[in-house]
């Protein structure tokens, strides 16, 4: 009788701890999980991946920046025109430098077709053209300069936000899987761990998950914004580089 009873206990205690389907693999488990949960994991997961896209957009866009960059100051310092360099501006369009040469140039252009017209009306050649005003030709460049800087900044803050937000979301889904975690206790009578177990695992995926979205996206932004300074240091030097030689050579 005392084995007949001991074999009956065991049995008892097999059904008490008898394992949930799916608990042993995750993607079953987040199936399985409550609908908010799964949109928690969903959107996590979307966060990730668009994150991901825009890491590697970047650094491919930031290399080509940094090679057409130094491109582009070979091609500026050795150029003794700036016609020359305006030809070469095409194939160097992923450079920021670009840009700012460019609008430079065109207001430089502008105050010589006004300079032409009014000596042509006054009778009056001169062999080299004279700038009318240097500072219209900075804030061209000023202009243009945030212009550029911007473009290299776009959807950044794409990734700030997932580095931000990822850890509160995943642990929000963290909340909301324990409080299934003890919905369930509380139904079933049982603090057994395979009762507990399932909910509790449910919790601590929302929080992985939300850490596994931030951790890239913060590293990758912080790495982006330093280059990005050192992107603004360039255009700053070239700013001052080619106000320099307008200064010089046409006022």
């Amino acid at each position: 009788m005392n084995t007949l009873g001991c074999f009956a206990l065991a049995l008892q205690v097999q059904e008490d701890i008898a394992p949930i389907a799916g608990t042993g693999n995750i993607v079953e488990l987040l199936l399985q999980t409550h609908p908010v949960n799964q949109v928690v994991f969903a959107l996590l997961l979307l966060s990730s991946i668009v994150s991901w896209v825009i890491i590697f957009l970047k650094y491919s866009l930031f290399r080509k920046v940094d090679q057409q960059t130094v491109q582009f100051f070979d091609v500026f310092r050795r150029s003794s025109k700036f016609s020359e360099v305006q030809e070469a501006c095409p194939s160097l369009s992923e450079s920021p430098l670009v840009g700012v040469f460019q609008a430079g140039y065109a207001e430089m252009n502008s105050q010589f077709h006004l300079t032409k017209n009014s000596e042509s009306q006054s009778s009056v050649s001169s062999g080299t053209p004279m700038l009318k005003s240097l500072d219209a030709v900075d804030r061209a460049l000023i202009r243009a300069a945030a212009s550029e800087i911007s473009k290299l900044e776009r959807r950044l803050t794409f990734l700030a936000t997932t580095a931000s937000a990822a850890p509160f979301i995943g642990l929000f889904g963290t909340v909301w899987g324990i409080m299934i975690a003890f919905q369930r206790i509380g139904v079933t009578g049982s603090t057994n761990l395979a009762v507990v177990a399932p909910g509790i695992s449910e919790a601590l995926i929302a929080t992985a998950a939300g850490l596994l979205a931030a951790i890239p996206a913060v590293y990758s932004y912080n790495y982006f914004t330093n280059r990005l300074k050192g992107f603004s240091s360039n255009v700053d030097d070239f700013m001052l580089e080619f106000l320099n030689i307008a200064e010089r050579n046409f006022t």
